[in-house]
């Protein structure tokens, strides 16, 4: 009798221990959705800032594209009579200007091109930083029910053992378990303390306990069928897929840059012009000043062809780094493309057999428990093999979305 009664007041405490956690899980914190976050961090990153101001060095720069050599103010006496002061100014041809600001135009659209890199780490980093929270919420949530459920049955096998109706063994094994989950469960609040430190340094709130919108656990058939769309429109093709990545379009602009770089050097290796305007002649003549005119020849050719030669070393680094970039993005895509289909197949296993299994197992545990025809270990030894499946589950929802971010990031989206 004494037994059952054990068994009833357990019973009752599983029913109780979800109503307990909600009582007590309610604390200061600060709720932020993910597209609050994404707002806040756009608005705040210093690399955003950084690039913001990399564009305006370039616009300056343009802006400066007519820069034509300093003027030399002479004294100069070509009488030998007296010295007369005199300037005399060396202009490039108007294709050395032009070559000049199309140079500084590729400089201007290679700075937005990395600004737009820029712009989608930040909402990689964010999005990434936002689902660890989200993961370490839930797995708190998992947690604490665990560790009140065992430390509830460890309670019971103490009484249990003191009134002679279990074993040692049993007892031990019982207070190993519950001393386990409540370990794990300091692990995961630690996690989570983290993973709030992370979100709030994107957010610029580094001293604020963070919370998410929505529960991760419950976004399991929402996830699927996003991913089921997603794989569904992907082009077969990784370079169609990749047409829109920032990190490759960067890397194009910066082969046009390097082009542009080729043809200023070969245009500054043309003839330059002189003008002047000094005092050419007696002291008593009618018309002392006069313009003089001149040519300025590239005589000393071993200059430009050695800056040629680097502007087409460069050019080409330039057009190897695009291979090596789109090898790489190609590598990276089809990477996260095996891993969306791999854990596509995963969820829609737990969602449709295994997470249903964990209920029942739990669920029929307990009832068997209470018809005192399961024991303690088979009890413990259930409600572990639930658990690990819904752990399971969580960690594929995670890996699921961190699949999903990284395509969108190799996308541009």
């Amino acid at each position: 009798m004494k037994f059952l009664n054990v068994r009833s007041g357990l019973c009752g405490l599983l029913t109780l221990v979800p109503l307990l956690l909600c009582a007590g899980a309610v604390r200061a914190q600060t709720v932020v959705s993910l597209d609050s976050a994404e707002a806040q961090t756009l608005r705040r990153h210093p690399r955003l800032r950084q690039s913001t101001q990399e564009i305006e060095e370039q616009r300056a720069l343009k802006r400066g594209s007519f820069a034509p050599a300093n003027p030399d103010f002479l004294f100069s006496a070509p009488t030998g009579e007296m010295w007369a002061p005199g300037v005399v100014q060396t202009l490039d041809l108007p294709n050395v200007y032009r070559r000049q600001r199309q140079v500084a135009e590729a400089g201007i659209t290679l700075a937005e091109r990395n600004r737009d890199v820029s712009r989608a780490s930040v909402l990689r980093d964010t999005r990434l930083a936002y689902l660890s929270l989200q993961f370490a919420e839930a797995q708190v949530r998992q947690l604490t029910y665990q560790d009140s459920l065992f430390q509830g049955l460890r309670l019971a096998t103490e009484r249990l053992f003191a009134a002679g109706e279990v074993t040692s063994l049993q007892r031990i094994s019982t207070d190993a378990e519950a001393r386990q989950v409540t370990v794990l469960l300091q692990q995961a609040r630690a996690d989570q303390r983290a993973a709030q430190r992370r979100l709030g340094l994107l957010l610029g709130r580094p001293a604020e306990a963070l919370a998410t919108s929505t529960d991760l656990s419950r976004t399991g058939q929402e996830l699927a069928q996003a991913g089921t769309v997603l794989l569904s429109s992907l082009p077969a093709d990784d370079s169609t897929a990749l047409t829109g990545s920032p990190t490759l379009a960067a890397a194009t602009q910066s082969v046009a840059l390097s082009q542009s770089g080729i043809s200023l050097v070969r245009a500054r290796r043309t003839p330059a012009l002189t003008v002047g305007y000094q005092n050419q002649a007696f002291e008593n003549s009618a018309l002392r000043y006069r313009f003089q005119f001149g040519v300025s020849l590239p005589v000393w050719f071993w200059t430009y062809r050695s800056q040629l030669q680097a502007a087409t070393a460069r050019a080409r680094a330039a057009g190897y780094q695009l291979q090596s970039q789109r090898l790489e993005l190609s590598t990276q895509y089809e990477q996260a493309l095996a891993d969306t289909r791999k854990f596509a197949v995963s969820l829609a296993y737990y969602e449709q057999t295994g997470l249903p299994q964990s209920r029942a197992i739990i669920s029929q545990s307990q009832r068997l428990f209470r018809a005192g025809e399961a024991s303690y270990l088979q009890l413990i030894l259930s409600l572990n093999q639930a658990f690990a499946i819904q752990n399971t589950y969580l960690t594929t929802i995670r890996d699921y979305r961190q699949a999903l971010v990284e395509l969108t990031y190799l996308r541009g989206e």
